[in-house]
C-alpha cells in the first residue's frame, strides 16, 4: 500500500470541497483551485477528512494512488497558505523592479524585459536582485519561477545570471593561459 496514498488529508477550518463526479473544487481563503482528478481513484469526502482509494494492486493504480492524494493535499495547501518561490540575481548591474503589476528585468540584454504575471501569481521584489513568485497553485508559481530563471540562467564560468534560492552553480575553470617556452 503506497505510504502517502493511504494518508487521510484533513481539511481546515475555513476550506470549502466539492467533488462532482472526478472534478474537484477547492475554495479557501486565498483563492479557489479546480482539478479534473483520474476517474480509476477512488475519493470519499468523510466530514473534514478526505479519503484516497485505488481499486486494484495495479502497477498503474499504485502510481496514481500517491499522485492523486498529492494532488489534493497541494491543492488545500494553496488556498490556505499559497506557495513562494525565491529567485536571486547575481552580476553586475543586473536587477529586477515590478512596475505595477509586470516584472521588469534588467539582466544584461539590449531591453528591459518584462514579464507579466498569469492570473493568480503575484510579484514581489524585496530588494533589487531578488525575486519572490507567490501564488495558490503549485504548478503554476514553479512555472513562471522556471519562465523566470530562462530570461538568463546561471552561466558557468562566472555564475552570472538568474538562479533559484539557495542554488548552488558549478563554475569550471577557465583558459589557464599558454604555457610553455
Amino acid at each position: 500500500m503506497s505510504r502517502i496514498g493511504r494518508k487521510p488529508i484533513s481539511i481546515p477550518t475555513g476550506v470549502k470541497v466539492e467533488l462532482d463526479g472526478h472534478s474537484m473544487t477547492v475554495k479557501g481563503p486565498k483563492g479557489t483551485l479546480s482539478r479534473e482528478l483520474h476517474q480509476d481513484m477512488n475519493i470519499n469526502i468523510e466530514g473534514d477528512v478526505i479519503l484516497v482509494e485505488r481499486p486494484s494492486e495495479d502497477k498503474p493504480h499504485k502510481a496514481l494512488h500517491g499522485l492523486t492524494r498529492t494532488l489534493i493535499d497541494n491543492m488545500i495547501v494553496g488556498v490556505t497558505k499559497g506557495y513562494q518561490t525565491d529567485l536571486d540575481i547575481i552580476g553586475t548591474g543586473y536587477k529586477a523592479a515590478v512596475q505595477g503589476k509586470k516584472l521588469v528585468l534588467s539582466v544584461g540584454h539590449s531591453h528591459p524585459v518584462e514579464i507579466d504575471p498569469p492570473e493568480g501569481i503575484t510579484f514581489e521584489t524585496p530588494s533589487p536582485v531578488k525575486i519572490s513568485v507567490k501564488g495558490s497553485n503549485k504548478e503554476i508559481v514553479g512555472q513562471v519561477a522556471a519562465d523566470i530563471r530562462a530570461k538568463r540562467p546561471p552561466e558557468v564560468y562566472h555564475g552570472k545570471g538568474i538562479r533559484y534560492a539557495g542554488e548552488v552553480v558549478h563554475l569550471k575553470a577557465g583558459k589557464t593561459g599558454k604555457v610553455g617556452k
